[in-house]
């Protein structure tokens, strides 16, 4: 083949035979195109895809490609469920199964201190979780009806799984579970019901500028987290919805069927100012300085932690305070303040760890734990309070309550391991099956 140049076309001449004309504009296109074509494949050497029709449909290392592309910054919010799920595992077992003596122990006592941050960590994070995805689809120019549905749905199916979980906690316990345990406020429930409350707060404050929604949902969040909070006093005291039934009632104070609202429960009332917290803290990593200069903002975040714990111990010892009915450990907006403080502090700790320690280089448990912290919570609790309880309950030495603590926490890691095995494989799976319905080019 010879290729003769004119001035505006290229003659093709194959075996003394002319061709075609070909504008030399086009030609040099095409040179262009293939010389990219070429590049891409070069770089693309340790990723092979199939391609239809030049397009292409599925990498075959498509798991590897999207887990190394994963940023830094969220393995520190698997790590933090993990932490929260192994918490909440030492403060079960020890509360199911340590005999009378035992719980006067020093080391039952630390145990429920610790018992006192998974519910938070949970929430705080769900908010984080709502703040990057929200954040994620206003860059990508997502209406913020969708934006809000998508929040909605999730907090609705959640709020669906805690009444799904009290349902099989009632069939599994009868005839001893009362069937007013069927409508008690869970975690599940409160996890469900911020989810929706943080989407309709950033549909009211989309609509703009992806900056300007942002601030909006920003100030809106840490406006909600202090209105609920300095709520909570009056809503369990003197302010109760007593006029309410129970069940409606319980989810504002959690008074279930009681005289007094109950602090083993999860109302609106103070916990949904967690989430609200966790969704400004999300929000605040996507604005500019924070994302320019991430590992400092993240110190940044560490330190204001520390001064939250101050202002906490200062207004809790101040001559005054916001309501008479002072109960410093369940409803006090200083309490709140603390808990908010260690929480910033816990995630600052975090993302070091999960950017510069161990989880880099090698496997994490808790890291692991957070992928499916929903499924070992669900699991766990049978066999710690269940029929399925693997020690019985309220009789154990602190030695033998450890040991099935261990135990707990091992068959967890390891369901959890197994679930995300299987989600690999089906996802490998439908990828294959893609490939093997579309027709050969």
């Amino acid at each position: 083949m010879i290729e003769r140049k004119h001035a505006n076309t290229t003659r093709v001449v194959r075996k003394g035979r002319s061709v075609r004309a070909i504008p030399v504009s086009k030609v040099a296109a095409n040179s262009a195109s293939t010389s990219v074509k070429i590049r891409a494949r070069a770089r693309s050497a340790n990723a092979p895809s199939w391609r239809v029709a030049g397009k292409r449909i599925f990498y075959r290392n498509d798991s590897q490609r999207s887990t190394h592309a994963m940023p830094k910054r969220l393995t520190y919010i698997d790590w933090m469920r993990g932490l929260a799920c192994v918490l909440m595992f030492q403060t079960h077992c020890y509360d199911s199964w340590l005999n009378p003596e035992a719980r006067r122990s020093a080391l039952f006592a630390w145990s429920r201190l610790g018992g006192t941050f998974p519910a938070p960590l949970f929430i705080f994070l769900a908010g984080i979780s709502v703040a990057l995805v929200t954040e994620k689809s206003r860059e990508r120019g997502v209406p913020r009806n969708e934006i809000a549905r998508t929040s909605v749905l999730r907090g609705a199916e959640v709020f669906a799984l805690g009444i799904l979980f009290r349902i099989q906690e009632f069939v599994l316990g009868y005839p001893w579970s009362p069937w007013t345990d069927l409508l008690r406020v869970d975690v599940l429930n409160i996890l469900g019901i911020s989810m929706m409350l943080m989407g309709v707060l950033c549909w009211f404050a989309g609509g703009d500028r992806p900056e300007a929604a942002r601030t909006k949902s920003l100030v809106g969040a840490l406006s909600a987290a202090a209105l609920v909070t300095l709520a909570t006093p009056a809503m369990w005291t003197t302010a109760r919805p007593s006029f309410l039934p129970w069940p409606l009632a319980s989810y504002i104070n959690g008074v279930h069927t009681f005289d007094q609202p109950q602090p083993w429960l999860f109302p609106v009332f103070p916990w949904v100012a967690f989430a609200f917290a966790g969704l400004a803290v999300g929000l605040w990593m996507f604005t500019g300085i924070a994302k320019r200069l991430q590992g400092l903002s993240f110190a940044v975040l560490g330190a204001a932690g520390v001064a939250v714990c101050g202002l906490s111990m200062l207004f809790d010892r101040a001559p005054f305070h916001w309501f008479g009915i002072y109960d410093y450990w369940h409803t006090s907006p200083n309490f709140f303040l603390m808990r908010c403080g260690i929480l910033l502090g816990i995630v600052s700790m975090a993302y070091a760890w999960c950017r510069w320690g161990l989880p880099q280089r090698a496997f994490s448990p808790l890291a692991q734990l957070g992928k499916t912290s929903l499924l070992v919570y669900w699991v766990h609790i049978e066999f710690v309070y269940g029929r399925l309880s693997i020690l019985p309950k309220g009789q154990c030495n602190i030695a033998k309550a450890t040991a099935g603590l261990l135990a707990i926490f091992f068959a967890m890691l390891g369901l959890s391991v197994m679930r995300t095995r299987w989600k690999q494989r089906k996802s490998e799976a439908c990828g294959t099956a893609q490939l093997q319905r579309v027709p050969a080019s």
